[in-house]
């Protein structure tokens, strides 16, 4: 049976989604929660590989169990009381035999949020980028319509590999919310390069601060220019939903 999860976690004390040798990641976590329940190694997919630091509020992945060792809804709380608190499974159902977390995912919405303020809330300590200086509102806005649209984000990414890549991607769109002393800048888009999204969250910032100009961030997408060296701490990234 293959089961389809969703899956919250607060990515502060963890070293990612992708297993390490370490075994503090997420899919560490959950396939020793799996290996407490079933007598042989349960793989677990998801849907992208979230860095360390960064968070999930539904993080989508899927497993193959055995028929009827558990009933689709017994394997949330089962999982849930081998999991450490930070990492939570919210939802489980029974998914179609030709499902893949990553592969069926049509896009992602991630969520960066920015304090802008003089003195960081505590709570937001560790979710969030504290950014003490003004920041121009429309500034941010103009910065982020830049980016939406397919484009070559060669300049605004980190290379996983020394071949070919395809650093070609398209962002549906790029929205910036201001409440108070919080900014949020949702993005939308089919799929995003390695370290992208925070990348292209500090390249937005670096604007509305005027630390960066827009025709330096137009001449780098071109790829007139090199590869863009500021990235958002992890902290602020969340990965708020994957859509298939």
């Amino acid at each position: 049976m293959r089961l389809r999860l969703e899956i919250a976690y607060h990515g502060g004390g963890l070293n990612g989604w992708q297993s390490q040798v370490c075994g503090n990641t997420v899919q560490d976590h959950l396939e020793k929660a799996f290996a407490a329940l079933c007598p042989h190694r349960i793989i677990v997919h998801g849907a992208g590989r979230t860095d360390a630091g960064v968070h999930a509020d539904a993080q989508c992945a899927h497993a193959d169990v055995p028929d009827g060792r558990l009933a689709p809804q017994e394997w949330l709380p089962a999982l849930n009381a081998h999991l450490p608190d930070t990492i939570r499974v919210m939802k489980i159902q029974e998914a179609l035999g030709d499902f893949h977390a990553r592969f069926s995912a049509k896009s992602k919405i991630y969520r960066y949020t920015v304090w802008n303020a003089p003195a960081l809330h505590p709570l937001w300590k560790d979710r969030s980028w504290h950014v003490p200086s003004a920041l121009d509102f429309e500034k941010l806005q103009r910065a982020c319509e830049l980016f939406v649209g397919t484009h070559d984000f060669a300049a605004f990414s980190l290379r996983r590999t020394n071949g070919v890549e395809n650093t070609v991607r398209a962002i549906h769109s790029i929205e910036c919310q201001r409440s108070s002393e919080k900014i949020e800048i949702v993005f939308s888009g089919e799929g995003f390069l390695h370290k992208m999204v925070r990348i292209l969250s500090a390249a937005i910032v670096r604007h509305g601060n005027g630390k960066v100009e827009i025709e330096d961030l137009e001449a780098r997408l071109r790829g007139a220019t090199q590869t863009f060296m500021h990235s958002a701490p992890a902290a602020g990234l969340c990965l708020v939903r994957v859509v298939y």
